[in-house]
């Protein structure tokens, strides 16, 4: 097989999967991982797949998100890393909202240790994970479901998330701007976040590094509207002053 004839591979099966891990690759094509790091390069350079960490994804759209069965696999330790450090940072008997989203669904998981926790979400995933705890009072939003990830959105939900006053916002973001705008994808999920946010005492903010390097075009809010980052890598420098001007705890997970 040559070197062009690998690509052309590659970029089918990362369009066709969304993301594809440099192991899956080597042992697909039966060459070193090595090999498949330089086939990476070149067709980053070339803007035909996007590099992520351990792997390649698809190009970047502003307005369409990456699938979420491909969001499932990207960076998938660091966001493990990232909820059990957020999962620490919630006390037992706490009420929470947990939003939608694959950092959050993780969170869910970290929560499992806790006690008498009282959960509201909008997230099938993460209602299906919490439920077999007996001493969980776990409650879930009506409205629309969204059959590609589980998530409830819509009016009725936005009205639902109101009459409720909880401890923690656990919320999950596709972007974070330079100047510190947090940024989705569908406008409908944006307004159940942004619910989440103005009822709760504390919001705890999930994102991995490669939110620093994304564009999405629904603003949700702003990093100022947060109590604590949890994040894996040092962010960009105007990230990190605007955390400081606003004395938002930044929690690095490495």
């Amino acid at each position: 097989m040559t070197q062009q004839e690998r690509h052309d591979i590659i970029i089918d099966m990362v369009k066709r999967q969304g993301y594809a891990t440099i192991e899956q690759l080597a042992h697909h094509f039966n060459v070193t991982p090595q090999t498949i790091r330089r086939d990476l390069k070149v067709l980053a350079d070339e803007q035909l797949i996007r590099r992520v960490h351990g792997g390649a994804g698809l190009l970047e759209s502003s307005t369409v998100n990456t699938a979420y069965s491909a969001r499932k696999l990207i960076n998938h330790d660091a966001k493990a890393r990232i909820a059990r450090a957020l999962a620490q940072q919630i006390p037992d008997q706490s009420s929470l909202f947990i939003n939608i989203g694959t950092s959050t669904e993780l969170i869910a998981e970290a929560l499992l240790n806790h006690q008498g926790l009282e959960i509201i979400t909008n997230n099938l995933n993460v209602a299906a994970t919490l439920q077999h705890r007996e001493d969980f009072n776990v409650i879930v939003a009506g409205g629309s479901v969204r059959s590609r990830d589980g998530g409830i959105i819509g009016e009725a939900t936005v009205d639902f998330i109101n009459q409720f006053k909880v401890d923690f916002g656990i919320i999950g973001i596709s972007s974070i701007d330079a100047d510190g705008a947090l940024l989705d994808f569908d406008y409908q999920e944006v307004r159940v976040a942004q619910a989440i946010i103005s009822n709760s005492r504390q919001v705890y903010l999930a994102a991995d590094h490669s939110k620093f390097a994304r564009n999405a075009v629904v603003r949700l809010g702003h990093l100022n509207q947060i109590h604590a980052l949890f994040t894996d890598q040092e962010p960009p420098e105007s990230i990190c002053r605007l955390l400081k001007e606003q004395n938002i705890a930044l929690n690095i997970c490495p």
